[in-house]
């Protein structure tokens, strides 16, 4: 779990959470701010896209709703600037043609 604020970060109680659930702290290095900038981008774009407006009754509902907007969406057919205009599986399955293809030579 990563956190920016360093006073929150040493709190016994913060300390106890994180424990309790089986998480690892991490922090960003003082002044880079780019650490986190992929997973702050994909949360941005995440409650823009999906649950922004968005009432879930349950869990259940919440949580089915999430894996198709990953998995079934935001994976396989959302295009990324970052990957050149292409869905992360595309860009997975391109790198590894390249790869078979240098392996083969």
């Amino acid at each position: 779990m990563l956190t920016q604020n360093l006073e929150h970060y040493r709190s016994y109680e913060w300390q106890a959470l994180l424990q309790k659930y089986n998480l690892i702290p991490s922090m960003s290095r003082r002044g880079n701010c780019y650490d986190n900038a992929v997973a702050e981008s994909f949360f941005k774009t995440f409650k823009r896209e999906c649950v922004k407006k968005q009432i879930y009754i349950t869990r259940e509902e919440a949580q089915s709703d999430i894996f198709y907007y990953i998995e079934m969406f935001y994976n396989s057919t959302r295009r990324h600037s970052y990957l050149g205009y292409i869905s992360p599986n595309e860009f997975e399955k391109r790198y590894n043609e390249k790869l078979n293809m240098a392996s083969q030579n």
